[in-house]
């Protein structure tokens, strides 16, 4: 699960993603295990949520290359798009609305582009989080 947003920017709508990810980790009592991983550029926390094992990130570049943090901790825990969710703001949601996403574009966000560039697919899903037009 990658928290998209541009890291140390805390409180901006773009970095909502990011947010909903320190929640989680909150809320699976895994806040203490938040670490720096060098090797994707993240920082990373492992989580069990209903049996299911979890790899939080949160990537530690700007958004629009969030991506190359996302395909690199894919491939050191043996992922594949399909195994991936992007938590990311949208513009186009009002604010606080939630919906899901399974695959296709990127609609102009430039996280979930970095995202498809990166892994050479459009398979994840994306949980997408309304920010409204400012």
């Amino acid at each position: 699960v990658a928290g998209l947003g541009n890291y140390g920017l805390w409180g901006t709508r773009h970095s909502v993603g990011m947010e909903v990810l320190d929640r989680v980790a909150r809320q699976l009592a895994v806040t203490e295990g938040w670490r720096m991983d060098k090797r994707c550029c993240a920082d990373v926390a492992l989580a069990t949520a209903h049996g299911v094992e979890l790899v939080l990130l949160k990537p530690r570049r700007f958004m629009n290359l969030n991506g190359l943090s996302v395909a690199c901790a894919a491939e050191i825990y043996n992922l594949g798009p399909e195994d991936i969710y992007l938590v990311h703001d949208d513009l186009d949601k009002a604010l606080g609305k939630v919906a899901i996403k399974l695959g296709g574009s990127a609609r102009g966000h430039n996280g979930v582009q970095s995202c498809i560039s990166a892994l050479h697919s459009n398979k994840m899903t994306r949980l997408r989080i309304g920010i409204g037009r400012p």
